[in-house]
């Protein structure tokens, strides 16, 4: 289970310039929001909105809709690019007989056009947004749950690995029962929030997941 911003992708930044669009659409001064929206990345967007917007379900859902459409006009200006060696990575995993899913706090419609504008489609084994998992994103455990599910790929949530760059990418993974959780190096929380949170491994990127993963093997 890899994340894709920060882990497997790098996108300049564009959560943050997707979010302050959204909110100047709506009215609102993006600057009091953007320590929040930073302290929770990886988290499913509207998720997020709804906190910022106390709860308003309307203003949320308007708000998710229009960061969509901002991260995916900001996509199509040629921003975002593989992690160094995030593809070579995924292959690698999968040279080794591993299932490779890879997970977003994105909608289905920017994971989309994510992999479009990488040229990814059909290089993972499976891609899931939180719609793909019940509607719920990290911190909860329901979308490594059902890429268990779906791929039945292992039959033991501690055969799972989760590597992401987010608090909430260890916390996901960790409540799923995962046997290796990784935080990477390369996105936007630092070594400490990453092991605060649960995670088994630090890693300077992901290319450094098919060793890690070898090495918990062998013990």
């Amino acid at each position: 289970m890899l994340d894709m911003a920060g882990t497997t992708v790098s996108d300049g930044g564009l959560v943050e310039s997707a979010f302050a669009a959204a909110a100047r659409r709506l009215g609102a001064d993006p600057e009091p929001m953007l320590p929040h929206v930073r302290a929770t990345m990886g988290e499913s967007k509207i998720s997020v909105f709804r906190h910022l917007f106390g709860g308003d379900e309307t203003l949320a859902r308007r708000a998710t809709a229009a960061f969509e459409a901002a991260y995916g006009e900001l996509v199509t200006t040629g921003a975002v690019a593989p992690v160094p060696g995030a593809a070579d990575t995924i292959r690698a995993l999968q040279e080794q007989g591993r299932t490779v899913a890879l997970t977003t706090g994105f909608a289905r419609v920017t994971q989309d056009a994510l992999l479009d504008a990488l040229g990814w489609r059909g290089l993972p084994d499976l891609t899931l947004c939180p719609a793909d998992a019940g509607g719920r994103g990290r911190p909860y455990p329901d979308m490594v749950l059902a890429a268990l599910l779906r791929t039945g790929a292992v039959d033991d949530v501690r055969h799972i690995t989760v590597a992401g760059d987010t608090a909430y990418d260890m916390l996901s993974g960790v409540r799923a029962g995962a046997g290796l959780v990784a935080g990477v190096l390369t996105g936007a929380h630092d070594r400490e929030r990453l092991a605060a949170h649960g995670a088994t491994h630090i890693l300077g990127s992901v290319t450094e997941l098919p060793d890690a993963v070898d090495e918990a093997e062998a013990r």
